[in-house]
């Protein structure tokens, strides 16, 4: 999920799709973006309204919740930037560790195999689509967190 993030924050930072209404929170893509690129091992809201003094956890989090970016959102925007004549789409199924957490309490939280630990671990599981052009230049263009619950398999996703 980090690279999509990444990509996009180097071509530049920018809303994917256009804001209903305006914001007066503290906490905006830019920050979060930014702050997403700088800190990889503990990206997290307590962890961002750590580090900037006049931005609180809930800050962080009530911007979370209010912008709902799609899948769709994320071609969109990279469509754009990339032939798509000719090109090779790959799939790469990762499993983000939660080693913590209850499942109960977690939404998206199971026991998955970590191909990493090479055992079953409890985690969520992030299947991201890659289209690489002919170029050679590889960019994510769809993502699915996958859901047990929803009695599909990973591969139908």
């Amino acid at each position: 999920m980090e690279s999509w993030i990444i990509y996009l924050s180097l071509l530049r930072v920018w809303a994917i799709r256009v804001t209903t209404k305006s914001s007066t929170a503290k906490c905006d893509l830019e920050t979060y973006t930014l702050f997403l690129l700088a800190e990889s091992k503990y990206p997290g809201c307590t962890r961002l309204a750590d580090i900037m003094e006049d931005l609180s956890h809930d800050s962080v989090n009530r911007f979370l919740l209010r912008e709902r970016y799609e899948p769709r959102d994320l071609f969109d925007e990279i469509k754009a930037h990339i032939n798509l004549v000719d090109g090779t789409l790959s799939a790469d199924d990762t499993v983000i560790d939660k080693p913590h957490s209850d499942p109960k309490l977690t939404e998206l939280l199971s026991y998955i195999y970590s191909g990493r630990h090479h055992r079953i671990v409890k985690g969520i599981q992030l299947i991201t689509l890659y289209y690489t052009d002919l170029s050679g230049k590889s960019v994510p263009v769809n993502y699915r967190i996958y859901n047990k619950q929803e009695g599909q398999t990973k591969n139908d996703n």
